[in-house]
């Protein structure tokens, strides 16, 4: 069994604590219903990629990356006070499209099924 990296054990951390910072403290209605799905640290620490995901097509994605970028400052440095780490990554949010394409998927299966009784 092969011990998680310290990346791994931080990204994890900072997803559970991002997640409720969003839910009980973010105001922004741009956030209401978004998911972070996976944080991806990079070795040295420096960088997280985080990873949300929401539902209501293209426009519901741009804004809730709008909002994050708006709440920056107050997640942050509501992080930086929760975690004890020397030094608070710098945050990158990206989209999470694996939904999507599961669903993408699911629906091609459907399509077969269909199709061949």
């Amino acid at each position: 069994m092969t011990p998680y990296s310290r990346a791994d054990r931080v990204g994890g951390l900072i997803q559970e604590t991002l997640s409720e910072i969003l839910f009980k403290h973010v105001k922004d209605p741009r956030l209401k219903m978004a998911t972070i799905t996976h944080v991806k640290m990079t070795r040295d620490l420096k960088i997280a990629r985080i990873y949300f995901s929401i539902s209501g097509g293209a426009k519901k994605i741009q804004a809730a990356a709008e909002g994050f970028k708006s709440a920056m400052g107050f997640v942050k440095r509501t992080l930086a006070h929760r975690l004890d780490l020397r030094y608070m990554p710098q945050m990158e949010f990206y989209y999470d499209d694996s939904f999507d394409y599961g669903s993408h998927i699911d629906q091609i299966l459907n399509s077969i099924r269909t199709d061949n009784p």
